[in-house]
């Protein structure tokens, strides 16, 4: 079989319909969390004062009083639009990088510590998150209450 060239009516005709298409094209949600984490490192890296995540959602509420309780954010609001829900979040400034950890590996009391070494830059500061069956914590409070869990993500 032979194939066929195009010619320049037909390349711009084929153009305009992938440029069509491409707009029509949505972001395709991987993670709900992994946006909000996302959304507040722009923010922070923008110096922006706050940042509004959407939609909002219990791991991610819970994930911030974990970066709220260390000092890595201010205050946040959850409001209710009767869709999905929002939430606003005040910045200090503090966070230099955070992220999510996909998939989620199942990680022992004993295996904590490789990825606190392996996530963050230095054992004096930052967090990794975990989720377990007493909840959301940061690795010190697993390791305290002595439970494994799944690696979320961290924040440093």
């Amino acid at each position: 079989m032979g194939h066929s060239t195009l010619t320049t009516h037909d390349h711009k005709k084929l153009k305009n319909l992938l440029k069509k298409n491409i707009h029509k094209a949505k972001m395709v949600r991987a993670s709900i969390l992994n946006d909000a984490l996302t959304s507040l490192r722009n923010a922070e890296k923008d110096g922006r004062r706050q940042v509004l995540i959407r939609p909002a959602s219990k791991t991610i509420t819970k994930f911030l009083e974990v970066m709220q309780k260390h000092g890595y954010i201010g205050e946040f609001e959850e409001i209710d639009d009767h869709r999905s829900g929002k939430i606003v979040v005040e910045l200090t400034g503090r966070i230099n990088k955070c992220g999510v950890i996909s998939p989620r590996y199942d990680v022992t009391v004993p295996e904590i510590e490789k990825w606190v070494t392996n996530l963050l830059p230095s054992r004096q500061f930052g967090y990794v998150v975990l989720t377990t069956s007493k909840g959301i914590m940061d690795h010190e409070e697993a390791r305290q209450k002595h439970t494994g869990g799944k690696v979320l993500g961290f924040f440093y």
